[in-house]
């Protein structure tokens, strides 16, 4: 028996999403056409990787495995084998949209006071991050392997080469990796940290190049043997090994390795602006929050463009975040004795839901803005928000093969350079700061996103697809970005959809979100800034480097590529 067939013993099957199961009927796409690829990512040696397997007649998944392999390499600091993903696939065969979690899970050591000090106090962000007991079992080997196994078209050995070769030969030094690295003192300290350095511990030089042999083994290990390698024996072992070298406990096993599986969920749906829109379900808040800032701006500003809908965008994104931070994580603490996680999901998206929350956006920012109430207040009441603080890191790739069938594919390890700590090669993850460090109030009420045992921290991480009313696939895209990914999505989606404006042109306008209730627009976007304040908002202008990756497909066979100038990745399509 293949090593990799091991790994069937541990995987969830679940139901997938149509898009032909769209409200008011929706007819099955029609038949696939041999179509031009197109491959969009981070960095150009992750490019090149999928353009080659997709060359060969891969498929997306194939390209997947090839692209975050690559990634994993150059651009450790954002995602990684060590961290975990969300995956979108749409079969151009059968209309199914299916969400791969591939979300890091918590190991069973943890305890909802997980990131307490001894004194009893909430430890700081860095100092939980820097603990080791922020590691999560990664997610993203087994949920490639098992979209693979469903969709893979070459030989899973294959599309390890190029990160192989990269690292056992050497890469140049990117200089978003460089200066990440100038930033992060506390990563250079780790012993396998030396590979970005020089004899004198200084970082490496832009365009240096950089060896990672630990990382070409790791990666030879999967290839050879599919994530059953990786879950167990020596890469789970020094995994394990390193963490609890750190925390000085028990903090993980192998047993917790062994209990990881990667889900099969239904895609979040809706349609607004006449186009079906999917994204990621929970533990993503980024598809419910995504869909209820779409269909709110819908609803309050029409099909405006943003300049003049500004206010109805920004009072959209408050009620979708206090909605997001009160009911959404991992699906096993969302729902109660009468309401389903999936139900309760369903009806934050609902046209009638959202037509009630749309009459709380008026013509001045809202004093105060509160969670809805979807079930007769029976969540409102039983459940606080959520207290996390995600991150700009993370990662974001595309890809359409030549039979049509489409990955969008959310990456991370969290933090820049995760838990600061690497094993194997691998950069590893602090996904579970992503829970809520306060997990319950003075009363005991938890909070959806508590930490737990066999829980998965909510992510805002939001992959997506958009179709046409008749199925036909339109636009693939996603960013990194921590909770601004939302925002990053949401605007250049509302700016096309509504008005028309090519995909790439609104990726490149300015941000403006509104993550942590603070309105913040896009450092040197003085105008923008200008007309919120105008609006009677308090204004916060930073730098807003998101990740925008993904492509748009019009009616006549016209490709829009997006490539975020904010990042030093790129996008290429077949001839």
């Amino acid at each position: 028996m293949d090593c990799r067939a091991l790994i069937l013993t541990v995987l969830a099957i679940a139901a997938c999403g149509k898009v032909d199961e769209a409200p008011e009927g929706n007819p099955s796409p029609p038949p696939a056409e041999k179509a031009p690829w197109i491959v969009a990512a981070a960095h150009p040696l992750a490019v090149d990787a999928g353009a080659a397997v997709l060359a060969e007649g891969g498929s997306a998944v194939d390209a997947a495995v090839a692209i975050q392999a690559v990634l994993g390499l150059v651009e450790p600091q954002s995602s990684g084998l060590g961290g975990g993903a969300f995956m979108l696939h749409y079969d151009a065969s059968s209309g199914d949209v299916t969400a791969y979690d591939g979300r890091e899970m918590a190991p069973a050591s943890v305890v909802p006071e997980v990131f307490y000090t001894d004194e009893g106090e909430p430890m700081s962000f860095f100092e939980a991050v820097t603990s080791g007991r922020a590691v999560g079992v990664p997610g993203t080997v087994a949920v490639l392997d098992l979209a693979h196994r469903e969709h893979g078209a070459l030989p899973w050995q294959r599309l390890f080469e190029p990160a192989e070769g990269f690292a056992r030969d050497g890469f140049a030094m990117p200089q978003r990796l460089r200066d990440s690295l100038d930033r992060f003192a506390s990563f250079r300290k780790d012993p396998q940290a030396a590979i970005y350095l020089t004899e004198e511990g200084a970082v490496k030089a832009y365009g240096e190049t950089v060896q990672n042999l630990p990382y070409a083994k790791s990666v030879q290990e999967i290839a050879a043997g599919g994530a059953a390698a990786f879950y167990s024996g020596e890469i789970a072992q020094a995994i394990i090994d390193r963490v609890n070298g750190v925390t000085g406990l028990e903090t993980l096993t192998l047993e917790d390795f062994a209990n990881y599986r990667p889900e099969k969920r239904e895609a979040v749906c809706t349609v607004t602006f006449d186009r079906r829109v999917c994204s990621m379900p929970p533990p993503s808040s980024g598809g419910v929050t995504l869909l209820q800032i779409l269909k709110l701006y819908e609803l309050t500003a029409g099909d405006a463009p943003l300049d003049e809908g500004l206010l109805a965008y920004i009072e959209a994104s408050r009620l979708a975040y206090a909605d997001r931070n009160r009911f959404l994580g991992d699906p096993t603490a969302m729902g109660t004795d009468g309401l389903s996680a999936g139900d309760l999901t369903a009806r934050l998206v609902s046209d009638a839901y959202l037509r009630n929350r749309a009459q709380l956006i008026g013509d001045v920012p809202a004093e105060t803005v509160e969670p809805g109430d979807p079930d007769g207040l029976l969540l409102k009441e039983g459940r606080i928000d959520d207290w996390s603080y995600e991150v700009p890191a993370t990662s974001h790739f595309s890809v359409r093969d030549g039979e049509g069938n489409i990955v969008s594919m959310t990456t991370t390890v969290e933090i820049a350079f995760g838990s600061q700590i690497m094993a194997a090669g691998m950069v590893l993850n602090n996904q579970l700061t992503d829970f809520s460090r306060v997990p319950y109030d003075d009363e005991g009420r938890l909070a959806v996103n508590a930490p737990g045992a066999g829980k998965r921290p909510m992510s805002s991480m939001t992959p997506s697809l958009v179709f046409d009313r008749d199925g036909t696939p339109l636009i693939a895209i996603g960013s990194p970005g921590g909770p601004a990914i939302i925002g990053y999505v949401a605007r250049p989606l509302i700016q096309h959809l509504g008005t028309g404006i090519p995909l790439s042109e609104a990726a490149v306008a300015p941000h403006v979100v509104v993550p942590r209730g603070t309105v913040t627009v896009e450092e040197g976007a003085t105008e923008l800034a200008a007309q919120a304040e105008a609006l009677g908002y308090e204004v916060r202008q930073r730098s807003l480097a998101s990740g925008l990756y993904g492509f748009a497909l019009g009616a006549d066979g016209s490709v829009d590529l997006v490539s975020d100038p904010r990042r030093e990745g790129t996008a290429r399509m077949e001839d």
